[in-house]
C-alpha cells in the first residue's frame, strides 16, 4: 500500500520552526555531544521495525555523521551547522511526533531529513566525489614524498568541491529569497 500526503506550506513552515529551534539549541551544544547523541538514537531505534521509508532515511544519518568526523572533509560552515541542527532534531525522541509512538513516530523526523537533506543535496553529493577521489589516490602510499602529495592533491580537491558548494548555497538562498 502506499500512501501518499502534501505538505502545505503552513506545514513545512512548522518544520522550519522546529529547525530553528534544534539550530538554536545546537549553538548551545558541543558538537561531539549532539554526534553522541545521534549514534545513540540510531543504536537504539527499533529499525527492524521502523517503516522503510524512516529506515532509509537513518542510513543518511550515519553518513551526515561520517561526514562530519570526516578530519580531511572538514565540512566547513553554515552547511556544518545545518548538519548539527539535523542530528539535534533527530536525536531529540520528543520532537513534533514522540519517537516511541510505534509506526509514525520516526514519521516527523523522516520529513524533516528529508527537507534537510534536500538542502543538502550539493553538500553530500561534493563529500561522495570527496570520498571517491580520496579511494582513487590510494593511502598506502610508501614513502613520505608521496604522503605529501596525496595530501596536497587531496586539499585542492577538498577546496575546489567545498567552493562549488559554497557557490550552490547563495543560488539557493537568492532563489529562495527572489520573490515569485
Amino acid at each position: 500500500m502506499r500512501i501518499t500526503f502534501e505538505l502545505e506550506p503552513a506545514d513545512i513552515e512548522r518544520f522550519h520552526a522546529a529547525l530553528a529551534r534544534a539550530r538554536r539549541t545546537s549553538r548551545c551544544a558541543d558538537e561531539v555531544d549532539v554526534v553522541d547523541a545521534a549514534k545513540y538514537a540510531l543504536d537504539n531505534l527499533s529499525v527492524g521495525t521502523a517503516p522503510a521509508y524512516v529506515r532509509k532515511r537513518l542510513a543518511e544519518v550515519q553518513r551526515l555523521i561520517g561526514m562530519l568526523e570526516d578530519e580531511a572533509w572538514a565540512l566547513p560552515d553554515p552547511d556544518r551547522s545545518d548538519v548539527i541542527a539535523t542530528l539535534v532534531y533527530f536525536s531529540d525522541p520528543d520532537d513534533l511526533i514522540p519517537d516511541d509512538i510505534e509506526v509514525i513516530g520516526l514519521l516527523d523526523d523522516a520529513i524533516m531529513l528529508e527537507l534537510l537533506l534536500r538542502r543538502l543535496r550539493h553538500v553530500r553529493k561534493a563529500y561522495a566525489q570527496f570520498c571517491a577521489y580520496r579511494a582513487e589516490l590510494g593511502n598506502g602510499a610508501a614513502d613520505a614524498a608521496e604522503r605529501q602529495r596525496i595530501a596536497r592533491e587531496l586539499a585542492l580537491r577538498r577546496a575546489a568541491l567545498q567552493a562549488r558548494m559554497s557557490r550552490a548555497r547563495r543560488r539557493a538562498e537568492a532563489a529562495s529569497a527572489s520573490p515569485r
